[in-house]
Formats: structure tokens, sequence, C-alpha cells
């Protein structure tokens, strides 16, 4: 009898879900937009109606189509929508390079490759190629012919340059306040101290050293406490200042709670992510509008997957939280098949590797069975109800193994997750500059 249960269970099962998918293959097959030119995005723009910021993801790290298609979306947000910067999952100082090259500011760089050559941490491809380049010379272009006061930047939201931000702070006070150099200058020397490896330093908390937390935080104080002088005689230079000593403050406690193996490490990294963007808005005409590059993990709502349960927050759920859904955009992209730069492990050699074609039922599989090809999905209250199961959605980082394709399927439930979904069929790598 038991085996008997088991096989109609099975049956049903089975019965269910093919009954799902060709449910949800015709779903896709009526309401996807081809993509072939930046034109074919009107419906996404159109969708974004006046909200502040668009969240625009991706399913790696090394993939050519994803940074391209996010550089369209961004050129129409900031030609169309009046957006006013760029964020990326990139460190500060690398990025605020960018900024000065593309706003023609003092100490800029003379090209576009000199820039971003200064992303030289590892993984280096994943901001020093061709087609950041591009979108780079785009920039400057645009900015260029229009006032001053109205140009565009780019910025990094990440923590991992927390040493190159740390000796920015100490840089602006010895050139605009020297008489305070020395003070942050001994503050920053306890995370000095571990040269430039954090991991170092976290460990020997973990093992009963003192941390650098208050001396850290005697940097920001500082800087809040002369910010009506500072900001008023130089306000870009003070911002930028801050926002180094604001990274600092939340990589200390990025690494600081790496050792516990908890959610925190993971949510001071992404808080530091939302509150960047924040203040972006806010240092733009107090309610700027940005566009956020970074990961489908990052930028998709954590609560239409396994990550809420497990205490860890995102950008995309964080910023629908504090501003509510109806002024954040977030779009996800995925593929089936291609080719992608990745690293074996943290800080191998950087190579080109296979991506398998997406596994069976995956979101991936789906897309690619209802032949969409390259498309956009825009979704709306008229998704059918097999489309609020959970289903695999593959997310590959700047370490990828080819061979261990199972667990890099995040069980999703896509409308929830994002406002609008980008498939590529086919996929190929990013085109570095080095």
């Amino acid at each position: 009898m038991k085996i008997v249960l088991t096989l109609l269970l099975s049956i049903f099962i089975t019965h269910t879900a093919v009954s799902h998918d060709n449910e949800l293959i015709d779903y896709l097959r009526d309401v996807a937009h081809t993509l072939e030119a930046p034109a074919d995005l009107d419906p996404l723009i159109d969708a974004v109606g006046d909200r502040q910021f668009v969240l625009l993801g991706e399913a790696s790290h090394g993939t050519s189509e994803y940074y391209t298609w996010r550089a369209e979306i961004s050129k129409r947000l900031i030609e169309e929508k009046n957006f006013r910067f760029i964020a990326v999952e990139g460190d500060w100082t690398s990025a605020y390079e960018v900024t000065k090259y593309i706003k023609d500011l003092p100490g800029a760089g003379d090209s576009a490759e000199e820039v971003l050559a200064n992303f030289d941490r590892w993984p280096p491809w994943m901001w020093n190629n061709e087609e950041v380049k591009e979108l780079v010379n785009w920039l400057r272009e645009y900015n260029m012919a229009i006032p001053e006061g109205e140009r565009v930047g780019f910025y990094g939201i990440d923590i991992y340059g927390m040493w190159d931000s740390m000796h920015a702070v100490i840089e602006y006070f010895e050139k605009h306040y020297s008489e305070y150099a020395d003070q942050v200058q001994q503050a920053y020397n306890c995370l000095i101290a571990f040269d430039d490896n954090p991991q170092a330093y976290a460990a020997a908390v973990y093992q009963g050293r003192a941390d650098c937390q208050s001396d850290v935080a005697e940097v920001l104080s500082l800087l809040r406490e002369y910010e009506e002088q500072m900001s008023t005689g130089d306000p870009r230079n003070y911002f930028n200042a801050k926002q180094n000593a604001l990274v600092v403050k939340y990589a200390e406690l990025h690494y600081r709670s790496m050792p516990d193996r908890g959610p925190d490490s993971w949510n001071y990294r992404v808080r530091n992510f939302k509150n960047t963007v924040v203040r972006l808005g806010e240092y733009f005409d107090g309610n700027g509008k940005g566009v956020v590059w970074a990961h489908n993990t990052h930028v998709g709502d954590a609560r239409a997957t396994p990550m809420a349960n497990q205490g860890m927050e995102n950008i995309g759920y964080l910023l629908r939280d504090r501003f509510g859904p109806l002024n954040i955009f977030i779009v996800g992209f995925g593929t089936h098949r291609g080719s992608v730069l990745a690293g074996s492990e943290w800080g191998a050699p950087m190579e080109e590797m296979e991506v398998p074609e997406a596994m069976n039922n995956s979101f991936g599989d789906l897309f690619y069975r209802a032949g969409v090809t390259n498309a956009l999905i825009v979704f709306d209250a008229e998704t059918p109800e097999a489309l609020s199961e959970p289903r695999g959605h593959r997310a590959k980082g700047v370490v990828y193994n080819p061979l261990q394709e199972r667990g890099n399927y995040v069980p999703t439930i896509l409308p929830q997750r994002y406002d609008a979904f980008l498939f590529i069929e086919e996929t190929g790598p990013l085109t570095p500059l080095f």
C-alpha cells in the first residue's frame, strides 16, 4: 500500500510540475519582449516611472552581456529620467577616480583606461574591462555637454578596499586639516598594523586581542564634529573623506564578525551598500535618482529566497523596506549557457570558464524551453500563480567551479525578487583591459 501511495504521489507531482511548466512557458511566450537594441528596453523604462532607485543585477561577475545591457539601461535612465549617479559593487576609492575623470574634476586621470586601472584589487576584471570603459567614455562625453552642477557620478559601494579608504582619509586631513592628521594616523594605526590583511585582524580579535572599533569611530566623530566647517568650505572633498571613513567603519565590523560564521559579517557589508546609496541620493539634491549595479544576490529582494530565513539582508530588501517597493525597481539577469570570467578560488588567476546549460526545471531552463532567446520580462499583477512557486535561479560569483553547479542555484520566487528580468540565452565573457 505504501509503495502504491508513493507512486501515486510521484505521478501527481510530476503531472503538476509539467502542467505548471506548460502554463509558465505559455506565459513567457506571451509577455516576453525581444531584446536586440536599446529601443527594446522601452517597457522597462516605462515601468520604472518616477522611482528613485533602479537596481540592476547580474548572475555572475564576469559576463559581458550583463554589463552591456546594464549600461544601456543606465544611459536611458540618465538621459530620459534624470538619474544622477551609478553606484557599483566596487571599491569607493577606485570608483571615485572614475567620477573625477567623467566630471573633469581636479586630479583626474587622462583616460578611461588609466582610471579603470585603479581597480587592481582581485578580481580586477570586474571593473577594469572593455565593457565598463565604453560606459565611462559615454559618461564623460555626456557630462561635458551639460552644466557642471548636473553632471553624473560613478561610485563604489563595497568595503573590501578598506586600506585604500584609510589612506585617503589620512591624506584628506594632511592636506586640509593638518592639525588633526596625527590624531587620525594614530587611530588608524590600530588597523594598519595588520598590513592590509583583514583576515589576520579578524583572527587576532577572535583570539582575544582588543578590537579597533573605538579607534575607527574616533575618526568618524572628528569628521562629524567639524562637519559644518569642512563641508561648507569644500563639500565634495568632505563627502569623499566621510564616505571613506564610513567604509572603514563597516569593513572593520565585517571582518571582525567573520569568525562567528553567522549572518552579521554579510549584513554589515550590505548595510554599507544600502547606506552609501542613500547618502548619494541625499548628496544629489536631497533625493537624487541612482542606478545600482550589483550581483542578483544583492539586489534581488532577500525575502523571495531562503536568505531572509537565514537572517541575511541585502540591498534590495533594505531599500524596499526603507522607501517602499513603489520607489524601488529591481532588475534580475540570467542565462541558459555560455562562458564567463572567474577564478577557481579566491585570488586565483582569471580563467575563461564554460557555463553549462541550465539545470532542468530552473528558470534558465524554463526560459530556454519557452524559446524566448534574448528577452525582457516586466512583472505585473497578472503573473500566473505557478510563478509564485520557488524555482532554482543560478548565481555565479568571482569564484566558480562549473563541476559544482547544483550548489549555485538559489530557490527563488522570481516576481517577488525582481520587478523585471533580462534573459540572455547564451552569454560570453568580459573583455579585460589588462
